[in-house]
């Protein structure tokens, strides 16, 4: 029988959870209103993860809570009742990188697995062991890994060990997201969540006897990006990490919009299928090209295959984005498609639909109504209702996207 692997997506708000669910996630990690990485993300106040949590666990799908942020003296007397509360709700996993943290998790949410979080910068068995024998269930690695240690540890590490990975997403240019500068540069701390990404700005250096003249660092005369890391992509590998004894696959993204959680887990959860069902790993080429579809920077392996030559991207610190989502679908009676507008689009657009659970297709909108069923020229109002004739079923929740002008 093949291995199981969890396809684990990332939810900044309910949105963002809801696309998680209905494109194939099997386990969501998002943030309550302390102890999170992600400040600028929307949070889940204790009425809404617990909304959540049933809601996740009535699609089959876990919810695991994030509290990996190393508390101060004030926060740690938050952490008893943040437990308490986590365990009375039914969440499935805590991720964790502080010991105190993980001490209180024991004491007070006993039933609730630990899951040690990447910030901890897990990087040998050694490690792995002692935070099993003080109770974690699962090792969230250090990006910094290459597949032969990934292996290592999987190989000498209790069977009961869970081994998890990012697969996706942006990545940092510190050692697994320890870093300084934006604490430095503008007293915004990366490490409690509330990183500007400075590694992302464009840098010159000054001559100390030419005070006010600035040379670049490189030859771009709008400066130097060398601390901007490309954006991870192993979905090519998802075989490899199997075989080294991963068995869930980490997509970054808290802060990410609702459009890029549901193409991205929609293109894993496809990969992930194909990974178990087929003797050998051939991923289809459109899986590919949908991870192209979304906001991205340049993509790379990470540190997969030993120290990346090329991680950094160097012209600018933007992203590539070559499709917007215009529209969701809300339902369909058998004559029209219900839409909500997300983006300005038109009759006459070529557009792709995107079903959970399927390949897109393209179609051409030939006609456009506004909610009283007059005929438009265009959808200009954002979150406007409207309708789109339409011959057969699409399912709720599918994203209508056209290429970017």
């Amino acid at each position: 029988m093949k291995m199981k692997h969890e396809v684990l997506s990332p939810a900044g708000d309910w949105e963002r959870l809801n696309s998680a669910i209905l494109y194939g996630a099997d386990a969501v990690y998002l943030g309550g209103e302390i102890f999170g990485m992600r400040s600028s993300a929307a949070k889940f106040n204790d009425d809404l993860l617990e909304k959540a949590v049933k809601f996740a666990h009535k699609n089959n799908v876990k919810i695991y809570l994030t509290c990996n942020t190393v508390p101060t003296n004030s926060e740690a007397d938050k952490l008893t009742n943040f437990m308490k509360n986590a365990q009375d709700i039914g969440v499935d996993a805590l991720i964790i990188a502080d010991f105190g943290t993980m001490m209180e998790a024991k004491k007070f949410a006993p039933k609730i697995p630990i899951h040690i979080s990447t910030q901890t910068g897990i990087m040998n068995y050694k490690t792995a062991n002692a935070l099993y024998e003080l109770g974690a269930r699962r090792v969230v690695l250090a990006r910094e890994l290459p597949l032969s240690d990934i292996e290592i540890i999987s190989k000498k590490t209790p069977s009961d060990l869970e081994i998890e990975c990012f697969v996706h997403g942006a990545t940092c240019m510190s050692f697994s997201g320890r870093c300084l500068i934006s604490q430095y540069m503008v007293g915004r701390d990366a490490n409690r969540g509330e990183c500007v990404q400075p590694c992302r700005w464009a840098y010159h250096i000054m001559e100390e006897k030419r005070p006010g003249e600035y040379f670049p660092i490189f030859e771009d005369e709008k400066g130097s990006y060398i601390l901007n890391s490309k954006d991870l992509c192993l979905i090519e590998h998802l075989d490899k990490l199997s075989n080294a004894g991963v068995t869930s696959f980490k997509i970054e993204g808290r802060a990410k919009s609702s459009y890029y959680v549901a193409t991205v887990t929609n293109a894993y959860r496809m990969a992930t299928d194909i990974l178990e069902s087929q003797d050998k790993y051939v991923l289809p080429e459109w899986i590919k090209d949908e991870l192209t579809k979304v906001s991205h920077r340049h993509y790379h392996e990470g540190f997969l295959f030993g120290k990346p030559a090329q991680g950094q991207y160097y012209k600018n610190g933007g992203y590539i984005r070559n499709y917007d989502i215009v529209a969701v679908v809300d339902d369909f009676d058998g004559e029209f498609l219900h839409c909500t507008q997300k983006n300005k689009f038109y009759a006459g657009d070529n557009v792709e639909i995107l079903q959970p659970h399927e390949r897109p297709f393209a179609f051409k909108i030939q006609q456009l109504f506004n909610d009283l069923k007059e005929p438009i020229f265009s959808a200009p109002h954002s979150q406007m209702k409207l309708y789109i004739p339409f011959e057969k079923e699409i399912k709720k929740g599918s994203i209508i996207r056209k290429k970017a002008d």
